[in-house]
């Protein structure tokens, strides 16, 4: 088995972690969760996550095959499209991406989407194998933060999205739209199946209680035996009953209206009105 060679980007604004993901061989890769700025007060976005990484993939002269998302993001909008364009490389997600698209065009009355995923290159069938170079991938279908959650186990490593976090700070939450704890529950086993010595990388850390530095690497081994939420022994029952419990204290996140609008289009933004202006929508007293 080759292990990849992975390089992560932490974003303090989002908390999020984008991983590039590479062959050592011949310095293929994929992108995972790339990250386009945003201020939600001016409405403006930046690429200087987006930089920053393009940066490391010139100095390492990487080529880029794939911008892999774990799933539609409510927490950072995604750079994928620009990153699309800029490298030529496809853009994949889980094939339940479609069930999100008509959840929130419908939210949204986003009338002119397309709810069919034609906004991404390909959409990924649950077990369904693909190469980065010489590193044989697969992506695993993981529902419950949201329908359409993807893993990519690339090798030795597995990309779990917002699925799990860090041991220490436990799982996802499961109450937006389509979300389902008990879903999560057995998405979350189907990753801890994996082999002990298999490394987990999160799309997120904030920092639980006590430790003083960010971290998104882990493995199996030690979510087994150490996951806050999800360690061995925990049932069903009990995780669902904490899981929404947990999650009615919540605060909607703070880029959840933006990112989704884009987020859907694989990172596009909304087509710009007859002034040459593009818009997001706020529904009032709905979410």
């Amino acid at each position: 088995m080759v292990s990849p060679r992975v390089h992560s980007f932490f974003d303090p604004i989002t908390f999020t972690v984008s991983h590039v993901v590479a062959d050592p061989a011949s310095k293929a890769c994929a992108i995972i969760d790339p990250v386009l700025d945003y201020d939600p007060v001016s409405g403006r976005t930046s690429t200087q996550s987006m930089d920053e990484l393009a940066a490391y993939l010139r100095k390492e002269g990487l080529s880029v095959q794939w911008i892999l998302e774990t799933h539609a993001h409510a927490d950072h909008i995604s750079a994928g499209n620009i990153l699309r364009k800029a490298l030529g490389a496809k853009i994949g997600i889980g094939a339940r991406i479609v069930e999100v698209q008509k959840t929130f065009a419908k939210l949204f009355n986003l009338k002119d989407l397309a709810t069919d995923g034609r906004q991404f290159d390909h959409l990924f069938a649950d077990g369904e194998e693909f190469a980065i170079g010489g590193l044989k991938a697969r992506a695993m279908h993981t529902p419950g933060h949201t329908p359409a959650c993807v893993t990519y186990v690339i090798e030795d490593a597995a990309f779990v999205g917002d699925t799990m976090f860090m041991p220490d700070y436990g799982s996802a939450r499961a109450d937006f739209p389509g979300g389902d704890a008990r879903a999560l529950y057995h998405s979350v086993r189907k990753i801890l199946a994996l082999p002990e010595s298999t490394r987990i990388f999160c799309c997120h850390d904030y920092k639980a209680p006590g430790r003083e530095e960010f971290a998104w690497e882990t493995t199996v081994g030690a979510q087994r035996r150490g996951n806050l939420h999800l360690h061995d022994g925990v049932s069903e029952a009990e995780f669902v009953a904490m899981r929404r419990a947990r999650d009615k204290t919540l605060n909607t996140p703070q880029l959840l209206v933006p990112a989704i609008q884009i987020n859907i289009r694989a990172g596009d933004l909304p087509p710009p009105e007859d002034n040459g202006v593009a818009y997001l929508k706020v529904p009032l007293n709905t979410l």
